[in-house]
């Protein structure tokens, strides 16, 4: 299969797109998987002129789609005036440097297409070293033959130590530069256990969104923490997590974290040099899982996610999905959901449908396994005042009674909370407790 898109704006970028269909994938979803693809490479800043499909048992080890098949797309790709060829799939070293050598042209992969997507989104220094890290990793294996490898890191190398070769030397110094950003990189891993460890001691739930990429995940975060995040409707807008505080109607307060879409194959590399960044999801109290439920590839997003989850270690965390964008689908498309996925909930993100249901469950999750208990505490003292302060903040408050210096409150606990109450008195089941 070749098509054409032949008028692109003259600042773009002009990209050929190669997709393989192989004995183990069927057509149908390499087709989905391309369109994604197309995606992506909007998402990078340029513009698709050229698609191929082509059928084989398996890789070609060599080109990948095989020696005439490049031939071919050596000609179509003069006839539409690409600049870059991007694969579908991964590329050894090998195949890249056979394929820029006959198409005579950049080629890269869906995972350096991916890499790139993250170096031009990635806006604070903890997101540019943990992609930088990735890229590191990804360039390594591929250093022979690529002259200008380090210049698309925007890197320069220095001097060549003596009897050392310019390859050597590349792959020195990038093994030098991954020590120092992984270093920078734990830094902020350790700052970040810091900070989560605060929280628990001060007894904050957090909920951290998850979910595969232009899910309406930053637009859910938006509308429930009424946060100004920048929103598209394009893919990886958020690379660095966002931490907000949100109000419940009894007065509680949690967290809520914005963390970096997933996607299909999403890159192993990336995964681990995000993996500071994602382990504010291992240690959520509540994960909602953020689907787009007019996707047509839905569950295969849900899949994708699903893998994630488990490479970073967070298939443990309790999870509530969120079927996002109801107002692009019929009553009854909504209707069938409900039905099919009873625990879920269905929202629009946009126009804040189903928004309130979400937050009571989302209370009702957080303070799920609570335990009434009745807390007596001395309010003359700094300590129980702090602690009567802790208890509104972690529980559903159902009584509060003061007597003179002698305060006792009868409230549901969550049981994760009950050994932070430390009430100087006394603590004890409420008669009617649940």
């Amino acid at each position: 299969m070749c098509a054409y898109h032949l008028s692109s704006p003259p600042q773009q970028e002009r990209a050929a797109l190669v997709g393989l269909v192989t004995a183990t994938a069927r057509r149908a979803e390499a087709e989905q998987s391309l369109q994604e693809l197309a995606g992506l490479t909007g998402a990078a800043g340029a513009c698709v002129v050229l698609e191929i499909l082509q059928e084989r048992s398996k890789p070609d080890p060599v080109t990948c789609i095989g020696g005439g098949k490049v031939v071919g797309l050596a000609a179509a790709c003069d006839e539409a005036d690409v600049g870059v060829v991007i694969f579908d799939n991964e590329l050894t070293p090998a195949q890249c440097r056979q394929l820029e050598e006959r198409l005579q042209r950049t080629v890269i992969d869906r995972t350096q297409l991916i890499l790139d997507i993250f170096a031009r989104r990635a806006r604070t220094r903890e997101g540019k070293w943990q992609v930088e890290l990735a890229q590191l990793k990804y360039l390594l294996p591929r250093l022979a033959g690529s002259g200008a490898a380090l210049s698309r890191l925007g890197g320069g190398i220095g001097t060549r130590g003596p009897g050392e070769t310019k390859l050597e030397t590349d792959r020195r110094r990038i093994r030098v530069r991954m020590k120092t950003v992984q270093r920078e990189i734990d830094r902020v891993r350790h700052r970040r256990t810091q900070l989560r460890e605060r929280r628990q001691k001060h007894s904050v739930p957090t909920v951290a969104l998850v979910g595969y990429t232009n899910a309406g995940k930053t637009t859910l975060f938006n509308r429930v923490t009424r946060a100004r995040a920048i929103a598209s409707d394009a893919l990886f807008v958020t690379l660095d997590p966002l931490l907000r505080k949100v109000s419940l109607s009894d007065q509680r307060e949690l967290l809520m974290s914005d963390t970096v879409g997933f996607i299909d194959r999403l890159p192993h590399d990336l995964i681990a040099a995000f993996r500071a960044t994602l382990e504010e999801v291992c240690e959520a109290d509540l994960v909602l899982h953020v689907i787009d439920s007019a996707s047509t590839d839905r569950a295969l997003q849900v899949k994708a996610v699903q893998r994630v989850m488990e490479e970073v270690g967070a298939i443990e965390v309790p999870v509530l999905d969120v079927y996002n964008k109801a107002d692009l689908l019929t009553e009854d498309e909504r209707c069938r959901i409900g039905e099919r996925y009873p625990e879920a909930v269905v929202i629009s993100a946009r126009t804040g449908a189903g928004i309130k249901e979400l937050i009571d469950l989302v209370a009702s999750r957080v303070a799920l396994d609570t335990r009434r208990i009745a807390v007596t505490f001395n309010s003359e003292q700094e300590s129980g005042r702090e602690q009567i302060a802790r208890l509104y903040r972690v529980a559903h408050v159902v009584s509060h009674v003061s007597t003179g210096n002698r305060v006792v409150i009868e409230a549901d606990v969550p049981r994760r909370y009950i050994g932070l109450v430390e009430a100087p008195l006394v603590i004890e089941e409420a008669e009617h407790g649940v």
